[in-house]
């Protein structure tokens, strides 16, 4: 991280330029959400590293995914040096102050995904996730929230503190926090050995078939999110879809509600949600558990 002095006022290039047609907002009103939610969205990112989703266009025109921290980037940008799997190295920006997540703004940046990991100890995934979305061609999201419910109640069985959030595109996710003391392969293979277990107790509703062909309308557990540079989008980020949805955590309570969708919450209605209540992923880090117990513990259930 640069020790340069960050500005704490951005002026913003093309201000009116329209980023979603539909509704017409802006790359101003993209900012203004940005930099009113800053306090919110800002412990989320901290010292992760963060692909960038662009458009320079609006999401009318093709966008591009963004992991390097390009030269040009200014030095006050905070950037992290990271192994890539296929050797060599890169660099990445993290959004640790709001002037850096203005700045991605500007360069037409409408969804921010951090890494699973923080710089400073990136191979230690600090939280394992489970991405839920209905089965394909099939709009069912009771089904994700009834299997969020299910994957809710297991992972508490084994000594985990889950969370839920809608991603703001089809479905669900559910993270749990971790102690920062396994790697990425031992994450992964224990939340595949979650899955599997409830598959196994669901076997009509849920599947950890990969090949398409062979998931018969099920849910499937996707859990490949949890690996080395992979990420997974921004609590309250904006997707690049029409209606400008926003990922958003929720109480568990909430699944219950009336109407309730992957894409409630979006530009037009986020503000007010935050106003009235508080973040309900606040904290979260404190409450990481110890992977090696919650294993012992799924063994011996299903033992």
């Amino acid at each position: 991280m640069t020790g340069k002095s960050v500005p704490q006022n951005l002026e913003l290039s093309h201000p009116d330029k329209v980023m979603f047609p539909e509704q017409g907002f802006t790359k101003a009103d993209l900012a203004e959400y940005y930099q009113q939610t800053s306090p919110t969205i800002l412990p989320h990112l901290r010292d992760r590293p963060l692909m960038a989703q662009r458009f320079p266009d609006g999401i009318g025109a093709q966008g591009f995914y963004q992991k390097d921290a390009p030269d040009f980037f200014p030095a006050w940008v905070p950037r992290a040096r990271l192994k890539k799997k296929e050797g060599g190295f890169i660099k990445q920006v993290m959004a640790n102050n709001r002037s850096t997540l203005l700045y991605l703004v500007d360069l037409a940046c409408i969804t921010l995904h951090p890494w699973l990991s923080r710089a400073d100890r990136p191979n230690l995934p600090d939280r394992v996730i489970f991405d839920l979305d209905p089965a394909e061609g099939v709009s069912d999201f009771p089904q994700v929230i009834q299997t969020a419910g299910m994957l809710r109640n297991l992972l508490g069985r084994i000594g985990l503190r889950p969370y839920v959030m809608t991603t703001g595109s089809r479905g669900l996710h559910v993270v749990a926090p971790l102690l920062r003391r396994e790697g990425f392969d031992q994450v992964r293979s224990f939340a595949q050995d979650v899955a599997q277990r409830l598959a196994a107790e669901h076997p009509g509703l849920l599947t950890t078939e990969q090949r398409l062909a062979k998931r018969g309308g099920r849910l499937y557990l996707d859990v490949a999110r949890n690996g080395y540079g992979q990420t997974s989008v921004a609590p309250y980020a904006v997707r690049a879809l029409p209606g400008a949805p926003v990922a958003t955590p929720l109480e568990w309570s909430e699944l219950t509600a009336s109407g309730l969708g992957p894409q409630s919450y979006h530009l037009g209605n986020i503000l007010g949600r935050l106003d009235q209540q508080p973040d309900p992923w606040q904290g979260m880090g404190r409450h990481g558990r110890s992977l090696a117990q919650a294993r012992r513990n799924l063994k011996e259930l299903v033992g």
